[in-house]
């Protein structure tokens, strides 16, 4: 397994990979298939080339892309100690083979070596106790609650907000 940043000549795998975790967990995300499944691969290409953060792939030895985890930096004056962790995915059949563990592991070492920025931010559906584990085991805390934070299908799901101090050892 090889974990990289993300470029734009990777935004049909990362936009086919993003579509299926929607339309696989759709209690996982803010963002839904059906307003996804439209956006082109230039959308995706975008993304991955916006200053604005970056995202980190995991790609299986035979190069597929198989895991995806985004750092969004904000450019706010006053916010931009904070960095936010979104998007984090990892195909099924790669689940529980340590992906999701590197991918976040990359992130927060990547993250650690960025001069003003201080903490950062992830949610994760309440109900997903797995998720909440791996984020804990990375060093990260709850730090609060947003209850009905998705309505889907006329089901509400929380989400538990986490904090991970950077300059923590």
């Amino acid at each position: 397994m090889q974990i990289r940043r993300l470029t734009p000549e990777d935004a049909v795998a990362y936009r086919a990979l993003r579509l299926r975790a929607l339309r696989e967990h759709p209690q996982a995300f803010r963002s839904s298939y059906e307003e996804e499944q439209g956006k082109s691969a230039d959308w995706a290409a975008r993304r991955l080339g916006n200053n604005d953060g970056y995202f980190l792939g995991a790609f299986s030895d035979a190069a597929a892309l198989v895991g995806a985890v985004g750092l969004q930096l904000e450019q706010r004056h006053k916010l931009r100690h904070q960095g936010k962790v979104i998007g984090m995915y990892v195909a099924p059949e790669f689940a529980r083979r340590g992906v999701g563990q590197a991918l976040i592991e990359a992130l927060v070492s990547q993250a650690r070596a960025i001069d003003h920025l201080e903490s950062l931010l992830l949610t994760v559906t309440s109900t997903h106790a797995h998720v909440g584990k791996l984020y804990r085991s990375a060093g990260f805390v709850e730090c609060g609650r947003e209850p009905r934070a998705l309505k889907l299908d006329g089901r509400y799901y929380d989400k538990t907000l986490m904090f991970l101090d950077l300059r923590a050892e």
